[in-house]
């Protein structure tokens, strides 16, 4: 392809060399390497994660070929567990934030769903000795809320593995979308604690849960619905339960078990609450995705640095492609692909002629949205 435009040069369209150069001073970090500095190590990390380079040392045998500027594998081992991975989180949360807000303006959408999640990725436990696990496990946890319309990650938060997904899950709350969760999310006091601050959701409840004070809501019977019941009540015991009355949607799913969910929202069908949960589906999928073709289950370093910039760089280069993916998808010009096959074809620079010129366009008018000048 032209150049600047392959995955290592991507990031550089979407944020500015002077925006880097910020977060660096503000994390009081000098980045004087001449060979290795931030930009680089960044676009090796990348890569690295698009192209499933299994060691730091594959890296750098095969990044030259592919443009980037030689560096040693051992330079890259040192700068990896020196870089504060907080920096990299930075540039992804711009980064992110840029591409859901873009695909947000061009859909005109009002109120989507917005699925929280997590997903842990284990080694054994002398690799990462920090974060202990289960037995002879260590393991880390990236808490994540997926934007369904736009399918990328909004917000992700980063954990050991041992760490409870429910108090995560109130940092990733954002009541501009519909929270929908399992019942890993759930609590009591949640459940009140949304309904009075207008955030609205969805959750799975737990099994255990007492309902009491049932109170059914009229409803159509719909032909062919899934829907068992739709009622208010209270939720829990005298000892521990809710001040406020919730609705409470019983389905069954597609293998036919039954599918308890608490919501706030009581303007919807409980059809379409039902369709909400099912949605939640789509963080699942991510999770799939990401581990099976950006490399994060192939850790470079044992260091917190090392592990948590390595797994920022991995989701950059997912929101990259996703993006432009989904942008494709919207000119009239360019044949639909799965995005399997256009990760595929762009990587290996095989897309087909109105995909690349397309993406020119875009690129083109991202740079000039962010003025962003990359010489």
């Amino acid at each position: 392809m032209a150049k600047n435009t392959t995955i290592f040069t991507y990031p550089q369209n979407f944020i500015s060399q002077d925006e880097i150069a910020g977060i660096l001073a503000e994390f009081g970090f000098e980045d004087t390497a001449r060979k290795c500095d931030v930009p680089t190590l960044l676009s090796y990390l990348v890569g690295a994660a698009a192209f499933e380079w299994k060691s730091l040392r594959h890296a750098a045998d095969v990044a030259s070929a592919q443009g980037l500027k030689s560096v040693d594998h051992s330079t890259l081992s040192k700068r990896l567990d020196e870089l504060n991975y907080q920096m990299v989180k930075r540039i992804f949360n711009i980064i992110v934030g840029r591409l859901n807000r873009a695909a947000r303006r061009k859909l005109k959408l009002k109120k989507d769903l917005l699925a929280i999640d997590s997903t842990t990725m284990t080694v054994g436990k002398n690799r990462l000795p920090w974060a202990l696990y289960h037995g002879e496990r260590s393991g880390i946890k990236l808490h994540v809320s997926f934007t369904n319309a736009t399918e990328m990650p909004l917000k992700v938060v980063e954990t050991t593995g041992l760490k409870h997904d429910g108090p995560i899950g109130e940092k990733l709350a954002d009541k501009r979308f519909i929270l929908v969760a399992d019942r890993a999310y759930f609590s009591i006091d949640k459940a009140d604690c949304y309904a009075q601050t207008g955030q609205d959701f969805v959750i799975r409840l737990k099994e255990n849960i007492h309902l009491s004070r049932k109170k059914s809501l009229k409803r159509k019977a719909k032909k062919g619905s899934n829907v068992c019941a739709d009622f208010t009540c209270i939720l829990g015991t005298p000892q521990k339960q809710t001040i406020k009355r919730h609705r409470i949607v019983e389905f069954t799913d597609d293998e036919g078990n039954l599918v308890r969910v608490v919501t706030n929202m009581r303007n919807v069908t409980a059809e379409e609450i039902a369709g909400m949960y099912k949605e939640r589906w789509a963080i699942e999928s991510f999770f799939r995705w990401i581990k099976q073709n950006l490399n994060i289950p192939v850790l470079f370093g044992t260091t917190e640095n090392a592990v948590y910039s390595q797994l920022f760089a991995a989701l950059i280069a997912y929101v990259l492609l996703k993006f432009l993916q989904t942008e494709c998808h919207k000119k009239k010009n360019c044949k639909r692909l799965s995005f399997a096959g256009f990760t595929r074809q762009f990587l290996w620079d095989t897309l087909p002629l109105e995909w690349r010129i397309e993406l020119k366009e875009i690129i083109e008018f991202q740079r000039a949205l962010y003025q962003i000048d990359i010489g």
